[in-house]
């Protein structure tokens, strides 16, 4: 079986649909929703989602030298090594006994990277 060949990232590859804004400020809105009720049950602020975290690590994030032109792109522009922290955690906003059997989530943060932010990312 064969991938299909990358594709190289431009803006003009982006499609919005007509309803994303609308879709955006519902999700907000549920957010804070979400964010209100734990405030109440906790009685101070968590995440409104993934708000447990099970487990925290922090490594390395190599970036291979020699990379084809077509994924030698944003953060894989460059070779090189970055600190990165890991993040796992479950997904509801909700804080709940670990015997409660739940989707885990993963994200990772990669620091040190030369380039622009994508706008609204400053700070983060």
């Amino acid at each position: 079986m064969s991938l299909p060949p990358p594709v190289r990232f431009t803006p003009d590859i982006e499609t919005f649909r007509d309803d994303e804004q609308e879709t955006v400020d519902e999700l907000n809105e549920a957010f804070d929703e979400i964010l209100t009720k734990t405030n109440e049950d906790y009685g101070h602020a968590v995440r409104a989602v993934h708000a447990k975290p099970h487990a925290f690590l922090r490594g390395s994030f190599t970036v291979e030298a020699g990379l084809a032109p077509e994924l030698a792109q944003g953060l894989f522009a460059q070779a090189g090594e970055h600190e990165a922290y890991l993040r796992i955690s479950t997904n509801p906003g909700d804080i709940l006994d670990d015997a409660i059997a739940l989707p885990r989530g993963l994200a990772i943060k990669v620091t040190d990277v030369e380039g622009a932010r994508l706008p609204g990312a400053e700070g983060v």
